[in-house]
């Protein structure tokens, strides 16, 4: 759409730009028409963040209170196994039902989920029972959930819009996982870690409103279109109205390259993220044993998430659009890879406490921030399907299957190797930074390969098996 200064949208009869359009504008290109629905995405994955921050915290202080962390890092590898079955639930239900009764069925059923949770605590369930069924429930639940949004927001829109506007919807992502760390900070005295749950249970619920606000929106302005385009719009509005064709998440991924590149891009970065976290515990942990500081941990970690947290937000509005811009999506998902091996490069030199705190700060910032919007960007020029169920399997099984991997690194490391030390696991995460790195260079080209493509063809998206 052409962008118009407000005396000439007067002329043609367009109202001018309202004060929501201006302010979006400071952060990212936005055409006239699109703010509001801009801003309720953001604030429908704002809200969602927010309930799974709220989550994320009992979680883990269920399971490290009770278990202990290393077998915090081995319930990942349960919930990897469990994904398997669960996106393959995911993708029959979705081939029943259209994206709007999908997403609200899905969400109701973790709302009915975080109910029973409720209840068996009131009924006096041991805390250590209970602590591994919410981790590994937790565990699956953010990921599908949020697998599921950005299906939905990559439905909604075409290639050229996604890559101006994911990076403002991303920032009420980075924002709501903030605010429900903000929110359980300060009400968890008050009330209590359980009765946080049924919070977290009713912002999903804002979470289906928003939803069918935004859909019905989108069916109508296709409508609009019908009586000026004609027959194609009218085929949109069809296709948006019913579920999605029946075929199975894990084979759509595995019978094409760009989406297994996709796959093991989102393997090797968690890979590495949960070796990077490894070493950041460690590190710590041999830092507050030398100290006299009681509450040294706890001061550790809330000065490492407020420099992780502080660096995402300012990352995600003034640098993720620009970039996206300026360089486009292919490059946006080398920068994470490249900030890595220059941080796990410098810490295998010598880890020290402030280099390892920085760098895994900055680390998942950019994660948060740039890749992540970079990563589901990366699906615009799929087709329904793969948006929604091959998005699905790498945001869920390819994610946890990164966890099972670190698990059986640490494992091997300190009970059966005498390859341990801090430095040596910043150099294996090095040489994975470089494997990393070289499935970057293949989804670079193949996502080339197929936007040409598309641009041939002059279609909306197209399946990306074909040749």
């Amino acid at each position: 759409m052409k962008n118009l200064g407000n005396e000439e949208m007067v002329q043609t009869g367009q109202k001018p730009p309202g004060f929501a359009y201006k302010i979006l504008r400071l952060f990212t290109v936005v055409h006239p028409g699109e703010a509001l629905s801009v801003l309720l995405l953001t604030l429908n994955v704002f809200f969602l963040l927010t309930a799974y921050y709220i989550l994320k915290p009992i979680r883990d202080a269920l399971i490290v209170e009770e278990w202990g962390a290393n077998i915090k890092l081995y319930l990942n590898a349960v919930a990897a196994v469990l994904l398997i079955f669960v996106v393959k639930i995911f993708s029959s239900i979705a081939s029943r039902f259209p994206r709007q009764k999908l997403i609200t069925w899905v969400t109701l059923f973790f709302i009915s989920n975080i109910v029973i949770f409720y209840i068996l605590h009131l009924s006096g369930i041991g805390p250590a029972v209970f602590g591994i069924g919410f981790f590994i429930w937790v565990g699956i639940f953010n990921l599908v959930v949020i697998a599921q949004f950005w299906g939905f927001a990559n439905d909604l829109y075409t290639e050229e819009e996604g890559k101006r506007l994911f990076p403002l919807i991303a920032f009420g992502a980075v924002f709501g996982g903030f605010a429900g760390g903000m929110i359980t900070s300060w009400l968890v005295e008050p009330l209590g870690k359980y009765q946080l749950l049924l919070i977290s249970g009713g912002l999903l619920g804002i979470c289906i409103l928003f939803t069918w606000i935004i859909h019905r929106r989108e069916i109508k302005r296709i409508e609009a279109k019908v009586s000026e385009v004609g027959q194609e719009e009218k085929l949109k509005v069809e296709v948006h109205e019913r579920p999605l064709e029946k075929v199975g998440a894990f084979q759509l991924l595995f019978k094409n390259r760009y989406l297994l590149y996709i796959g093991f891009f989102v393997l090797l970065m968690n890979f590495i993220n949960t070796n990077g976290v490894f070493i950041l515990d460690k590190v710590g942990e041999i830092a507050a044993a030398k100290a006299t500081e009681a509450e040294f941990m706890t001061k550790f970690y809330a000065s490492f998430y407020n420099i992780q947290n502080l660096f995402a937000m300012f990352v995600q509005l003034f640098v993720v659009s620009r970039v996206f811009k300026w360089f486009g999506v292919r490059v946006a998902i080398f920068i994470l890879p490249v900030l890595a091996l220059g941080g796990y490069f410098f810490v295998g030199l010598g880890a020290a406490l402030v280099l390892v705190k920085w760098v895994k700060a900055l680390e998942n910032g950019a994660d948060y921030s740039l890749v992540n919007t970079a990563r589901h960007s990366l699906f615009l020029i799929t087709s329904r399907e793969e948006k929604y169920k091959a998005q699905a399997v790498t945001k869920t099984f390819f994610h946890r299957a990164g966890d099972v991997l670190a698990a059986v690194f640490v494992f091997s490391c300190t009970t059966f190797l005498a390859f341990f030390t801090i430095e040596n696991v910043a150099m294996v995460n090095v040489v994975l930074v470089l494997i990393w790195i070289t499935i970057c260079i293949l989804i670079f080209k193949e996502h080339k390969r197929l936007s040409e493509k598309k641009a041939e063809l002059g279609v909306e998206y197209l399946k990306t098996d074909e040749k």
